[in-house]
């Protein structure tokens, strides 16, 4: 599978090579769904808490005499259907994370990568090197490779000048190779990746290499 390079004006410069095995997975819906659904669970703190009608400070003594009012039987003043009182089913702190097989998450990762592909979302540069952040330079970078909605570029590494470049774009999103995650691929319509940033990510989820190189994963 071939796709080609561009330069920061938009021009083609080369044709390359990229895996198959990578950028040309057949899209998976369940197992993408998981990878996106756990993440997300994952990131929830989990500590909300309420307090029970034990946990109220308050008096426990009956409100009024049980027959006579012509009212309602009253007990405590800690009820939940009273003002001030505890709540009968709120939230506690508990955890919500997920488990997922490690080789399922990286199929997910090959599958949302091989989506961006097929939907000519993908757009590899030879390179993103500036020599001070420029949010200006950025802007028209991204119009130069026709980046008209949302994006995620990608480097082989943390670069300061790009992310400070687009911190105040809206829709743009920065992420080093080796991080990408499920939520931050489906959340942006367009993926650009820097030449070595590619490299890195078919050495990484590659699973040919994988099996070549006698790597194992297994959870």
């Amino acid at each position: 599978m071939q796709i080609p390079v561009h330069d920061t004006k938009g021009q083609v410069l080369e044709q390359i090579e990229i895996s198959e095995g990578v950028f040309g997975v057949p899209f998976n819906q369940s197992v993408v769904h998981q990878a996106m659904v756990r993440q997300l669970a994952n990131a929830r703190q989990g500590t909300a808490d309420s307090k029970t009608r034990g946990q109220v400070i308050g008096s426990t003594r009956k409100l009024y005499r049980q027959k006579g009012t012509g009212r309602a039987r009253r007990g405590s003043m800690n009820s939940p259907v009273l003002k001030g009182g505890g709540v009968a089913f709120g939230p506690h702190p508990r955890s919500y994370r997920q488990a997922m097989p490690k080789k399922m998450r990286r199929q997910a990762l090959r599958c949302m990568l091989s989506a961006k592909v097929a939907e000519d979302k993908l757009i590899v540069v030879d390179g993103l090197e500036l020599s001070q952040p420029k949010v200006r330079e950025m802007v028209t970078i991204l119009q130069s490779l026709g980046v008209d909605s949302s994006v995620l570029i990608v480097t082989p590494e943390r670069d300061n000048n790009v992310i400070k470049s687009c911190c105040n774009l809206r829709g743009v999103e920065v992420s080093q190779a080796s991080l990408l995650n499920a939520v931050a691929l489906l959340s942006q319509t367009f993926l650009i990746m820097t030449l070595p940033a590619l490299r890195l990510v078919e050495n990484i989820w590659d699973s040919q290499k994988s099996v070549s190189a006698g790597v194992s994963e297994e959870v």
